[in-house]
């Protein structure tokens, strides 16, 4: 039941409070516990790939002209969530979509889609932060249940490129861009 699911939450998120950062990956339907921990954050961060069928999520857009038309239940969700969180504590819940896998090229696609997020933003306010580019490190670095802020002098599995300099690049300025004290940690190994 949704009593019983709130309660493991609410146990869960008390023994984790002394924390500095909990991470709660919500499931993309709207359950109690998602709207739950929506209203907890202090960061929400929305990560989604370059294509409408995502952006649906966020919102809708009329299928010929694709013009922004409103916002989605998801949006709509985070909008309430920011709203109760405000009424009750006085505190904002700050909120950023990520792009995500974006393709290596300018494609005609992309950039429609970056005009409707520019556009939801605006409109619902999140702001869109920095996203990872589809690259093959990560691929790479998969099988052996690593990232690339874990690659070091002693931790190299995979040969060197440039491409793994610009992928730390773009892994730091995510960070950056969440505001997060963790940069600097995360990103020390060279």
């Amino acid at each position: 039941s949704d009593e019983e699911a709130l309660a493991r939450f609410a146990e869960a998120f008390d023994a984790a409070e002394a924390s500095d950062y909990i991470l709660i990956d919500t499931p993309g339907g709207d359950t109690a516990v998602s709207r739950a921990a929506h209203g907890m954050a202090d960061l929400i961060v929305t990560p989604m790939n370059d294509s409408f069928v995502d952006f649906d999520m966020l919102g809708v857009v009329d299928p010929v002209t694709l013009d922004l038309k409103r916002p989605s239940l998801y949006s709509e969700t985070v909008w309430n969530s920011r709203k109760i969180r405000a009424a009750a504590s006085g505190k904002s819940i700050d909120w950023v979509v990520l792009r995500n896998r974006l393709a290596p090229t300018e494609a005609r696609n992309r950039r429609r889609v970056d005009e409707r997020v520019q556009a939801l933003s605006r409109r619902v306010g999140f702001r869109v932060g920095p996203g990872l580019r589809d690259r093959v490190i990560y691929r790479e670095l998969f099988p052996f249940g690593l990232t690339i802020a874990d690659l070091s002098p002693t931790i190299r599995p995979v040969a060197m490129s440039l491409q793994h300099v610009a992928a730390r690049q773009e892994l730091r300025a995510l960070v950056g861009s969440l505001g997060l004290d963790v940069g600097d940690e995360l990103m020390a190994a060279q």
